[in-house]
C-alpha cells in the first residue's frame, strides 16, 4: 500500500515557528502497530477502549513512525546534495544542535545537543546538511556512542576532509526515571578524525569554541 501524507498543523494553518509539518507513513504498518500496541495497553491493565485510549495505539504507531524516521534517510546523500568546492581551510563548526534519539535498550528517549565541526580539504557542505545528518542518525534506536561515531564516520567519508570532531553531550531517559534513577546525569561523548586526533592545538581550540557563547 501506498505512504499516506499527512500535514499537522494546529488549526491555523501554521505549526508554531511558521511552517506545516508533514509527515509520511505506510498505512499497513501503522494499521499493524496499532494492533500491537492495543495489546500492550491490555497487558499493563488498560482498557483500550475507554474513551481516552481509544486513538491512543493509533497515536503511538505514528508516534513512533516520526520518532524513528532516520530509517528511511541517507545521511551520505544528505550532505553530497549540497557539496560544493571551496578552498577555505578553516574550521566550520556546528554547535547546539537538538538531538531526540530513543535507547536501544530500553526505547526510552535520550536527548541533548550535538557539536559538529570539520577542516575542508576542497569541498564543503550546506550548514543544514549537517544538522540534517545529526537528525538522520538520531532518529533511530541508538546508544550515544555509536550516534557520535556514525555522524564523524558519514562526514569524514563523505567529504574527505583534513578532519573532523562530534561531541554529543545528553541526558538518558532511561538512567533518569528508572534504574538508578539519577535526574542531574549528564553523558558526554567524542569522536575525531584526522587534524583533531594529530593536533592537540586544534582539538582544544574545537573545545574552547562549542563552550563559548559568541551570540
Amino acid at each position: 500500500m501506498a505512504d499516506k501524507i499527512e500535514k499537522v498543523n494546529d488549526g491555523s494553518g501554521m505549526v508554531p515557528g511558521g511552517y506545516n509539518r508533514i509527515e509520511t507513513w505506510n498505512s499497513e504498518n501503522i494499521e499493524e502497530l496499532a494492533t500491537i500496541y492495543r495489546r500492550v495497553l491490555e497487558l499493563i491493565g488498560e482498557d483500550p477502549d475507554r474513551e481516552g485510549l481509544l486513538r491512543t495505539p493509533v497515536r503511538v504507531a505514528k508516534a513512533m513512525n516520526f520518532l524513528t524516521m532516520g530509517y528511511n534517510m541517507n545521511a551520505e546523500e544528505i550532505l553530497k546534495s549540497a557539496m560544493f568546492r571551496e578552498e577555505y581551510k578553516q574550521m566550520v563548526i556546528v554547535k547546539d544542535i537538538d538531538i531526540y534519539s530513543m535507547c536501544e535498550h530500553h526505547m526510552l528517549p535520550f536527548f541533548g545537543k550535538a557539536h559538529v565541526a570539520y577542516i575542508p580539504d576542497g569541498y564543503i557542505t550546506g550548514l543544514s546538511k549537517i544538522a540534517r545528518v545529526v537528525e538522520a542518525f538520531s532518529r533511530r534506536l541508538q546508544v550515544q556512542e555509536r550516534l557520535t561515531t556514525q555522524i564523524r564516520n558519514c562526514i569524514h567519508d563523505t567529504l574527505k576532509p583534513l578532519g573532523v570532531a562530534v561531541v554529543i553531550e545528553a541526558q538518558h531517559m532511561c538512567m533518569q526515571i528508572r534504574g538508578v534513577q539519577k535526574q542531574n546525569s549528564v553523558t558526554t561523548t567524542s569522536a575525531f578524525t584526522g587534524i583533531f586526533l594529530e593536533h592537540l592545538n586544534t582539538r582544544e581550540e574545537f573545545v574552547h569554541l562549542i563552550g563559548t557563547k559568541l551570540h
